[in-house]
């Protein structure tokens, strides 16, 4: 997928994962509950639901950090300046309330159970896996999640202080820098041919879990 062949420079791998994936990246934007909660047609709480789906996600996803760390190759793509968890944690309290948990909003859809347990899985055995997953978490919130943000902040009257601090990467100073960077890494990985096949089909999967979340927040809480 990436690399030299036959005297000729093949496409970079984090430019093949990029064309073999826009379908499933473009088919995850277009969710009903995301334009609905954009345009402001829900109420705040439904925002709060979608902060729940994300904290799940994100716990499960960095509860392996200092473990990738260890590893030779996983151990280039963790960093500490994008960590989101904390920030949801405060994002959670802050639109939900600090009994969250009591509300019908706390419950996990199916799918984020399904993600959640696909993340860990991964990441127990698999380092190449659980770096795909963080692929398309972090450059995607790097990218269309600052426009997120910010629609959710003129549509709500929220800021990361009380309550989009998920959006708000204050350790990050050229997200274009940061995301330049993470794909270097990602074509510098000495990934074989079929673990770079492997991995792709692991952003797919991602990109599935993540329709399917949006699909079911569609339903009540």
């Amino acid at each position: 997928m990436s690399g030299v062949t036959g005297g000729s420079v093949t496409t970079a791998f984090s430019e093949t994962i990029r064309m073999a994936t826009a379908g499933a990246h473009r088919g995850a934007e277009r969710s009903g509950f995301l334009a609905a909660l954009l345009a402001g047609a829900l109420p705040v709480e439904a925002y709060g639901r979608l902060a729940v789906q994300h904290r799940a996600v994100y716990k499960a996803l960095e509860s392996f950090n200092w473990a990738m760390s260890m590893d030779d190759i996983a151990g280039e793509f963790v960093h500490d300046d994008v960590v989101r968890l904390p920030a949801l944690e405060r994002d959670v309290v802050a639109v939900l309330g600090p009994d969250w948990r009591e509300r019908p909003e706390a419950l996990p859809v199916p799918a984020t159970l399904e993600y959640c347990d696909r993340i860990r899985a991964v990441g127990h055995e698999w380092p190449a896996g659980w770096v795909a997953h963080q692929y398309v978490r972090y450059l995607g919130d790097l990218s269309g999640g600052f426009y997120v943000g910010a629609r959710i902040e003129a549509v709500f009257g929220l800021d990361a202080s009380n309550g989009t601090a998920f959006y708000d990467f204050p350790k990050v100073d050229d997200p274009d820098a940061w995301k330049n960077d993470y794909r270097r890494r990602l074509d510098e990985a000495p990934w074989d041919h079929a673990e770079q096949e492997r991995f792709v089909a692991e952003v797919l999967e991602a990109y599935r879990l993540n329709t399917e979340i949006f699909a079911q927040l569609e339903e009540p809480a």
